[in-house]
């Protein structure tokens, strides 16, 4: 099961009440200075919104926002999702910045932090699973920074660059490396291999973002299916023979890999229980 946007104009909210546009200055539009979140919305209820929160206590923790950010952006949520009870399936993305600041890259003492949300319906494509995915090997690489391995901070310049790759070869998405030649990711998601009854996925050590749909497979998915998951360090040859490949994200759930580069994959008899089993737990 996939997610489309619907064509929309998104509702949009700064801290808790409805706008039409943004204020300026702000530190997140100048240095890229926040988090964000992307939230798939059940009849205006988030999905694993406790993973999410979770993760973002984790990101203001390191770079050092105030201490109340995250119950701003807890009411603000619940505002913005009490006005999409009506939409079936909705997008929606918490964004969380410094604020507005004095010119320099320093942050400010006395930070004032801004809570951005967006929110657009999306459409439910049937297809159970969606259609194996057209994936190759991306020319970038992530960056290393250990301080900001896992967070999903609002730098995303590599993403934009690995995404219009992909989009100017035809691809529905490429699988990033690391600088050390590692595997690490898709450009919008976290990867996983299937080895008989073993899953393995990259550890992020270095890039990369700790995925909330990666979090629920290791800790849930995996073992109601009797899967042993490990994190491990995954070659590109790793990916070549294994078995089968899914990556996954938030609005997307898991997707199964039918082509990487010149290796074709025919039989998805785990990640098609995967998926299954997803949706079961995820909308229980």
């Amino acid at each position: 099961m996939t997610f489309a946007a619907v064509v929309t104009t998104p509702r949009i909210w700064v801290d808790g009440v409805a706008a039409s546009a943004l204020p300026l200055p702000d530190r997140g539009l100048d240095f890229g200075d926040g988090l964000f979140e992307t939230l798939l919305l059940k009849q205006g209820e988030p999905l694993l919104v406790d993973y999410h929160w979770q993760r973002l206590e984790a990101g203001l923790l390191t770079l050092q926002f105030p201490d109340n950010t995250l119950e701003h952006a807890r009411q603000c949520l619940a505002l913005a999702c009490d006005a999409l009870h009506e939409l079936s399936w909705a997008a929606l993305r918490l964004t969380i910045t410094r604020g507005t600041a004095p010119r320099g890259y320093a942050p400010p003492a006395q930070a004032a932090p801004r809570v951005i949300i967006s929110a657009a319906p999306l459409q439910q494509d049937r297809r159970e699973p969606g259609s194996p995915a057209k994936v190759g090997w991306a020319d970038i690489r992530w960056s290393a920074q250990p301080l900001l391995a896992g967070l999903k901070h609002a730098n995303r310049l590599e993403q934009v660059l690995a995404a219009g790759e992909a989009q100017r070869r035809g691809l529905d998405e490429v699988v990033v490396l690391d600088q050390q030649g590692d595997v690490s990711s898709v450009s919008a998601g976290n990867l996983f291999i299937v080895e008989g009854d073993r899953l393995r996925t990259p550890a992020l050590e270095t890039c990369g973002v700790a995925g909330t749909r990666r979090r629920f497979v290791i800790e849930r998915l995996a073992p109601a299916l009797a899967l042993h998951c490990e994190e491990t360090h995954l070659s590109p040859a790793d990916l070549e023979r294994a078995d089968e490949i899914f990556y996954c994200n938030s609005l997307r759930g898991l997707q199964s890999v039918g082509e990487l580069g010149g290796t074709a994959f025919t039989r998805f008899p785990v990640c098609e229980a995967l998926h299954q089993r997803y949706w079961e737990l995820i909308t229980c």
